[in-house]
């Protein structure tokens, strides 16, 4: 009979790529050091090759470790998944859920989630954590995750989704700016470098460009904020115009009398918001019940 790695040693193995560190692996996991080195050399036993080159300064992943590594976040995530089920006869919104949310709807939204969760569903706890989406989605394949919000589209890479609402762009200009420009705003009326936008790891720079059909390069502005907290304040400062959702604007980000708001140029512009989930959870009416709040909420 073939023996198989356990899932410890497959633990074992993901943590330490995470750390690149023997000893902070080994505290991560609660084993000493010589424990886990122990099960991580059994490990490339049972595979027949090597996983990690080693010397006395660092440790290195050849390419099948990294490869095992991939496959055995896989195999961790489903076993949390596989272990899910033996609560899917007690009550679906109850326990505990890890939510993650973007930067961009997280300010906006989350707050009127919990409080929508709290009186509905008071023995359901939200965990959240606020990351941007490329980050989310490895935490959700990995098994740190259970849903995520996100603003799609966007690779989700065999993951599930359901879209939850339409959030409109707007586009805030300064009211110095405003007041040489028409209205309806064309783009060829602003002046070249005058739209910020946020920087590339946030995915609303994409949707914006793409849903308000900026297709004008000279007009973005080098610059690249890390918040919309950040845009609003160059806005306001007479610096230029920027793209703001709907969902931000009507939590007060854009309330300023240096602003105006303006309708982008083109048909309307929006995002989509949806909740992603892996294909092998079994708390999927738990996601079911929060994207329906999040729809009212939106």
């Amino acid at each position: 009979m073939s023996k198989f790695p356990s899932l410890k040693q497959l633990h074992y193995l993901v943590t330490l790529y995470e750390t690149r560190h023997f000893g902070e692996a080994a505290k991560q996991c609660f084993v000493s050091q010589s424990t886990l080195s122990s099960g991580i050399q059994n490990l490339e036993d049972l595979v027949g090759c090597q996983l990690i080159e080693r010397d006395n300064k660092a440790l290195v992943f050849t390419t099948t470790g990294e490869e095992v590594v991939v496959r055995s976040r896989e195999l961790l995530a489903r076993t949390q998944d596989m272990m899910e089920l033996s609560k899917s006869g007690e009550d679906q919104m109850a326990g505990q859920v890890r939510l993650g949310c973007i930067p961009t709807i997280a300010p906006f939204l989350l707050g009127d989630l919990v409080q929508a969760v709290n009186r509905r569903h008071p023995q359901l706890h939200l965990l959240l954590r606020e990351d941007t989406t490329d980050n989310l989605l490895s935490a959700l394949r990995n098994g740190d995750m259970d849903v995520l919000i996100l603003a799609l589209p966007v690779e989700i890479s065999g993951m599930h989704s359901q879209i939850v609402g339409r959030d409109p762009f707007k586009m805030v200009i300064s009211k110095n700016q405003a007041s040489k420009v028409n209205v309806p705003l064309r783009y060829t009326d602003l002046p070249d470098e005058s739209v910020f936008l946020l920087e590339k790891e946030h995915c609303l720079t994409g949707h914006a460009v793409s849903a308000c059909q900026l297709t004008s390069k000279e007009k973005i502005n080098p610059f690249a904020a890390t918040s919309l907290h950040t845009l609003v304040q160059m806005v306001s400062n007479g610096l230029g115009s920027t793209f703001i959702p709907q969902m931000a604007i009507k939590h007060g980000l854009a309330d300023n009398p240096d602003l105006v708001i303006l309708d982008p140029p083109g048909q309307a512009a929006y995002r989509e918001i949806g909740l992603v989930w892996r294909p092998t959870s079994s708390r999927i009416a738990t996601f079911q019940s929060l994207a329906e709040i999040v729809t009212e909420l939106l």
